[in-house]
């Protein structure tokens, strides 16, 4: 699992430690990931990475679930 955020990676450490975080947290102070994957967040004029899952495995069973809807 990798989590990902627009704070610092110092903001980072501190948070991981504060919360006992056992997985890597990516510094995206630039927005370059963020934006990628459509998780640029705006609230006034704060920008936050929002809360997004991509699993693999999830992905698959929800798309072979549509798959036998569809027959």
């Amino acid at each position: 699992m990798l989590g990902v955020s627009v704070d610092s990676a110092n903001s980072h450490k501190q948070f991981c430690a504060r919360e006992g975080l056992n997985f890597k947290l990516l510094a995206d102070t630039d927005y370059k990931v963020t934006t990628e994957y459509g998780s640029l967040t705006n609230m006034g004029a704060a920008k936050f990475a929002a809360r997004l899952i991509f699993p693999n495995k999830h992905s698959e069973e929800v798309l072979s679930a549509l798959t036998d809807l569809q027959k």
